[in-house]
């Protein structure tokens, strides 16, 4: 059973407004969306965005029973043109829940899971786009060892991508087990309470899905889609992700970057955004019921000019 992660902390930093608009960028099944809409009044509206196919049913249902809900099948990182269809020329809030989901990893048919035996799939939108397989058949042993490197830090990249690459010679790798195996033959050292797959399925997962470039535009364009006074709240669950969001919100609080000492009046900054507490971490209480929400970070930022 999917459990949503920071749930109460998420939407009190999200919704200052009950007659606002809020973006929930990752709808999953619904956990966020459904919070957010107890706290509108009748003018406020949530338009509900996920890649998963899946997602698009349980959408649906909202959708009929509560008309201030719209959905948009695709990735966050079109939403300033869905948002342009709509009508919409600024949000109070965007919420964005990163990473794989547990109904995701839960079903070994997606192919997310080293510890299930499925197809090596990967992709969020089933609908669409390249496999994991796909990916992995035509991809050089230094691409996929930066990919290993740079999305996994993984500490043996290349020794895991030189298997990898020897592997497929003999037969394409098309499923999941297969892939935990020959990456966990390869790997000399094995973390102690983590699967020595964990790092490689964590990197394919997110080239495969474009999940950090996807983050990179979101971010870019999220003062532009945010009213004055609108928050950008976001959870992460590894450390690349939480670093290009903690990296994009310090930027824009602190300003322009002038050179150290230089007099500048703090008008001459152009600070974009405000700060709004300090990370927020799951409480003991709810890791101990849901162990995924361990890596959980949030943090929030508002916009102020």
């Amino acid at each position: 059973m999917h459990q949503t992660v920071l749930l109460r902390e998420a939407v009190d930093a999200l919704v200052t407004n009950p007659a606002g608009f809020y973006v929930d960028g990752t709808f999953g099944r619904g956990g966020h969306s459904r919070q957010i809409l107890s706290r509108l009044d009748a003018r406020g509206r949530v338009l509900g965005v996920d890649k998963d196919p899946l997602a698009c049913e349980t959408a649906q249902a909202l959708a009929e029973g509560d008309a201030r809900f719209e959905f948009y099948h695709g990735s966050f990182a079109q939403l300033p043109r869905q948002l342009r269809r709509m009508g919409i020329d600024a949000v109070d809030g965007i919420l964005l829940d990163l990473g794989v989901s547990s109904p995701q990893l839960d079903d070994g048919e997606r192919g997310f899971s080293f510890l299930q035996d499925g197809p090596l799939d990967m992709r969020m939108d089933s609908s669409a786009g390249e496999t994991a397989a796909e990916w992995l058949s035509r991809t050089g042993e230094k691409e996929l060892a930066e990919v290993l490197k740079d999305y996994g830090e993984e500490r043996f990249a290349r020794r895991i991508a030189a298997a990898i690459v020897a592997a497929r010679e003999d037969e394409p790798i098309v499923s999941t087990a297969r892939l935990a195996r020959v990456v966990s033959e390869a790997n000399p050292r094995w973390e102690k309470h983590k699967h020595p797959a964990t790092r490689a399925f964590q990197a394919i997962r997110i080239k495969v899905n474009r999940e950090l470039d996807d983050l990179q535009e979101l971010l870019s364009g999220s003062l532009d889609m945010l009213r004055v006074g609108g928050r950008l709240v976001v959870i992460s669950f590894h450390s690349l992700e939480d670093r290009m969001v903690k990296r994009y919100m310090r930027d824009m609080a602190r300003g322009e970057d002038f050179p150290r000492g230089l007099p500048v009046p703090d008008s001459a900054l152009n600070r974009r955004m405000k700060l709004v507490g300090k990370a927020v971490r799951a409480s003991a209480d709810e890791v101990h019921d849901n162990p995924r929400a361990r890596s959980a970070i949030m943090r929030v930022a508002e916009k102020i000019s």
